[in-house]
């Protein structure tokens, strides 16, 4: 069914007309609406592929033949825009976006040009062993390498002065001046001279997460023992995982939260999948949601939780669980008590065995040594400490799940049923959500769902979407001396805080967690003067919070640098900018490193020389080291060319028994002839048929060997093999968890899961919540990831544009109560920002509840401070709780039907092309 994506492809079609076949077998399979396409053909097959979402799998296994039959037919007719004959090139190309997919493209070269695109077909295709097939966001990635708005030169803002920054005011609006490469690099390096000299290390801001990537400046420019750039300040990842985003292993839960997740061939043997506020088909395209296909056809029945019932839901026939956004503890506090009632009533819902010897602080009886407070887990979820026992009906109020289904969960998770209770971090990436990880988990034990076959309590997310067993294909390392301080930089903000630190001059500072590695400190205020900002591979601006305060701190600090590809919003805002290859025009280790899931690696190859002046990131360090007085052979000390065979030829392959064997087999003449450094090795396949496939994946079976049970070995022997925790258990009660939370100041939690009323919150919506009296912003707003782009990356690609409108999804009747129809033009707003999108009504979505696709490019009206993108982060404020989460779930806003000009659909928008 999801097959026919692809197979669309072999006809002779445009190109606009292959990306349309493509997104009607798409939408055919995902229940994706396609409302506001301009092509005719695409909005009756779009119509038709929701009405098959609704029914059952056989059904619309029938509607997606009939669909793309149609469409192959109209594609026919149109004539072949190249002959494939004429002496081109297919070749292996990155699709490096962080997206979750991490599929299969190649691309026909033709005199430098890309101009057909197709995927994975390097095998047959079954469901045991898929083509790893690629989505709308790949196939169109030839416009975001090809497209008119392609930075081109170097340049720099036209009122921008050395060492002041001149009018500052102008940043976003100014015009751009074109400039030599020596001229920029000079500027640059002089201003990071500047600033080193006259504020420190620490006024040099590298918004970077924390993640080094093969080619970071400030990570490769920092190394103190050169006199370099190190301590300079970083921001710490407050938004990829949550609350799941701290040092939760002393819980004995997984550091980025890989935990008791399963692979897609065991996930086969379960009765009953949650997905936890997941949406793969849009945030994780390619095999991910085939993958749950394939279980639903084992027999597994869906169960989705969230506010909205999505096209992944709608796709799987799932039962909707309504839940409000933020109010996830209080809806699972409730299933911890049913669960108890039916225990008591009914008996076999809760596995005592393993709950007892796994787990500490449920109850009193197996409380942990070091616990300081009388009080456990269940006697709070029984009421014992505050009188009100957390049921159903307590429950219901909050998070607006009708008590039945609460109930009916609740049995669901019993321990006489084979269930997988998945999670996406949607539920986590909300104000004081820092029980939500430590109480899921919970849920799943008092369930036995841990460790064993057909059961399990994880992630899944991502590359993980489907499909989390580890990595069996593992990607070679490019070689490159470690130069990079292994001590975390002194300064880290939480994103949140971000922008407010930089214009206060002060923050809170708790820490430097950043992507996995780092430490959780108690709070500490600590001033700071920010003069200097570097945008290299985040588009930092546009991603965090508070994008309106982002706009004022750029226009505070001396000095904004972008590197990029395109003029992003980073860019925008930015001094100088310089232009970087994509992946396309390099031949380097970086995209080795980006594309890949558990069973597979793509090695992606250099698809056509750089375009225009754009050079890559490694060249740009050189070059500033140089002039900074540093050794750039000390730095980048290797070639292209060695670093990529050094990633071929370290990359390995599991074998059934755990065996790691390298990939190529390399010969002495293979190393001659690539005029490398190596040593000849056997492998699984000759080198020159490894690059020319581009993908190596492991085929997979039934009894393969392969299969995965998470913390099946804990659980099995939980003394053998404890868990990272002080008490070598699932900590229900954890001391150290609370002592976390509590010791940044920023909100209060107990060692047990609890209900804090989250910051920004549905309880929030009200001015007098005990008498059920609005306030002045008395809707929510979730931002979901969205098909058209992958985060705030390939929201620039007029196909994508005009196939997703990009509205905001408003229930029918809210809208109704407000005069809205569809299409209208509509105001969102709070204290925060405002900003515009036209308006989709729909059923699918909890009443008081919005959304907005996350990652729109700002399009501010400076007069008015309107956005008219549908922007966020404009919405989401610089605010935080507990560990400093990024809540962007929990925002409140209100709404109005707009009284200005109605917006043209954005597709129809000049692109942000630079000309000199």
């Amino acid at each position: 069914m999801s097959r026919l994506i692809h197979r669309i492809t072999d006809r002779k079609m445009s190109r606009r007309d292959f990306l349309k076949g493509s997104l009607v077998a798409t939408a055919t399979v995902t229940g994706l609406s396609l409302a506001g396409c301009s092509s005719t053909d695409l909005k009756e097959s779009s119509t038709a592929s929701t009405t098959a979402a609704a029914t059952t799998e056989g059904a619309a296994s029938t509607a997606a033949a009939t669909t793309a039959e149609a469409t192959t037919e109209a594609a026919a007719e149109h004539a072949p825009v190249v002959d494939l004959e004429q002496g081109g090139e297919w070749k292996n190309a990155a699709c490096w976006h962080n997206c979750g997919g991490r599929c299969v493209n190649k691309v026909y070269v033709v005199d430098g040009m890309v101009i057909r695109q197709k995927t994975d077909d390097t095998h047959e295709d079954t469901p045991d062993y898929p083509q790893q097939r690629s989505c709308i966001r790949g196939h169109s990635q030839q416009q975001q390498c090809f497209g008119a708005d392609r930075l081109k030169y170097p340049m720099k803002r036209k009122h921008w002065e050395p060492h002041t920054g001149g009018d500052k005011s102008l940043r976003g609006r100014d015009e751009w001046e074109r400039i030599s490469w020596e001229d920029a690099l000079d500027l640059v390096a002089e201003e990071l001279r500047y600033a080193k000299e006259t504020y420190g290390n620490r006024s040099i801001l590298y918004p970077s997460w924390g993640i080094v990537l093969y080619g970071d400046m400030p990570k490769l420019l920092g190394m103190e023992a050169m006199g370099g750039f190190g301590g300079y300040t970083e921001v710490a990842d407050t938004a990829s995982f949550g609350s799941f985003g701290y040092n939760i292993n002393v819980m004995g839960l997984p550091t980025m939260a890989g935990g008791n997740a399963v692979d897609r061939l065991t996930m086969r043997k379960s009765d009953t999948i949650v997905l936890y506020g997941c949406n793969p088909a849009w945030s994780s395209a390619g095999n991910p949601a085939y993958h749950y296909l394939q279980a639903k056809k084992a027999g597994a029945e869906y169960v989705f939780v969230g506010p909205e019932y999505n096209v992944t839901a709608s796709m799987l026939d799932a039962r909707w669980i309504r839940v409000r956004p933020g109010t996830d503890t209080a809806f699972l506090l409730a299933v911890a008590y049913e669960m108890l009632q039916l225990e008591e009533s009914k008996g076999d819902i809760i596995d005592w065995d393993q709950l007892n010897r796994c787990s500490v602080g449920f109850d009193a009886e197996h409380m942990p040594e070091d616990a300081t407070l009388n009080e456990n887990f269940k006697d709070y979820v029984l009421g014992a400490y505050d009188d009100q026992p957390k049921t159903a009906e307590w429950a219901s109020e909050i998070t607006g799940t009708p008590v039945e289904d609460i109930r009916w969960y609740a049995e669901k998770m019993g321990m006489k049923n084979k269930v997988c209770i998945l999670h996406s971090f949607a539920a986590a990436r909300c104000n004081n959500a820092e029980d939500f990880p430590q109480l899921f988990y919970t849920i799943g034990m008092m369930g036995g769902h841990w460790g064993k076959e057909g059961h399990a309590c994880g992630n899944c997310y991502h590359t993980a979407s489907g499909n989390n067993a580890g990595n069996m294909v593992v990607s070679g390392l490019p070689g490159q001396p470690t130069i990079v301080p292994n001590e975390p930089n002194p300064d880290c903000f939480k994103g949140p805080e971000l922008w407010q630190g930089i214009l206060d001059g002060r923050y809170n500072y708790t820490g430097n967690y950043l992507m996995g590695s780092g430490v959780d400190m108690p709070s500490e205020e600590r001033e700071i003067d920010i003069q200097v900002i570097i945008h290299e591979h985040h588009n930092f601006l546009q991603s965090q919070m508070g994008l309106m305060k982002g706009i004022e701190a750029h226009r505070k600090v001396g000095f904004v640098m972008t590197q990029s590809s395109w003029l992003n919003t980073s860019a925008r805002y930015s001094d100088i900018v310089l232009p970087v290859t994509t992946l396309w025009e390099r031949e380097d280790a970086l995209g080795f490193n980006l594309v890949s899931n558990a069973e597979m690696r793509v090695f992606p190859e250099k698809v056509v020389d750089p375009l225009y002046e754009a050079k890559d990131d490694l060249w740009i360090i050189r070059e500033l080291a140089t002039r900074l007085g540093l050794s750039a052979d000390a730095i980048v000390p290797m070639s292209d060319t060695q670093t990529r065979y050094n990633c071929l030829a370290s990359a390995t392959a599991c074998g059934p028994d755990g065996t790691m064997t390298p990939i190529a087999t390399i010969t002495e003449k293979d190393i001659k002839d690539w005029g490398v450094e190596g040593t000849p090795q056997e492998g699984l396949m000759p080198l020159d048929d490894f690059i020319k496939q581009g993908v190596y994946q492991i085929p997979r079976k039934e009894g393969d060997g392969y299969q995965y049970i998470g913390w099946k070995a804990f659980v099995d022997d939980p003394a053998a093999n404890p868990l990272p925790s002080k008490s070598g258990k699932f900590e229900i009660y954890c001391e150290e968890k609370a002592n976390i939370v509590n010791n940044m100041k920023r909100s209060t939690v107990k060692p047990y899961p609890t209900y804090v009323r989250p910051l920004k919150g549905y309880e929030e919506s009200f001015s007098d919540w005990e008498n059920k009296v609005k306030g002045e912003y008395p809707y929510q707003i979730t931002n979901p990831h969205y098909l058209r782009r992958a985060h705030t990356t390939l929201d620039n690609l007029p196909w994508l544009r005009e196939t997703m409108p990009n509205p905001v999804w408003i229930n029918a009747s809210d809208a109704k109560e407000k005069g809205i129809k569809e299409g209208d033009t509509v105001l969102i707003y709070n204290e925060f920002g405002k900003t515009l999108r036209p308006a989709s009504l729909t059923e699918r979505l909890m009443p008081g509840v919005l959304a907005m696709p996350h990652g729109a490019a700002v399009e501010l009206d400076e007069e008015t401070g309107i956005d008219k993108a549908g922007a966020d982060n404009v919405l989401c404020g610089p605010i935080c709780s507990g560990i400093g989460t990024s809540g962007y779930n929990t925002t409140l806003v209100n709404f109005e039907k707009y009284d200005g000009p109605a917006l043209e659909p954005d597709w129809t928008w000049p692109a942000r092309v630079i000309e000199f």
